[in-house]
């Protein structure tokens, strides 16, 4: 499976941890959400900081997402 995913300003905690909202779809073209902790890569990655600068990058959250009810998180 292939996904597309955009970085969101919304974080909600999972067990305790924050984790980033991120929205996206598949190749199929379904929409998914999916709750980020970490976000890693190889630490001799010549674009590193080009990546950092990537990683900041935000958008606000669909309105199916900004009102997603926290209890509805596993």
């Amino acid at each position: 499976m292939k996904v597309t995913l955009e970085s969101t300003t919304k974080i909600v905690q999972l067990n305790g941890v924050p984790a980033r909202v991120w929205e996206g779809k598949t190749e199929s073209g379904v929409k998914i959400h999916c709750f980020i902790t970490r976000v890693a890569i190889d630490k001799d990655e010549p674009r590193a900081e080009e990546f950092e600068r990537e990683l900041q990058e935000q958008r606000v959250p669909s309105p199916e997402i900004e009102a997603f009810p926290t209890r509805m998180i596993i």
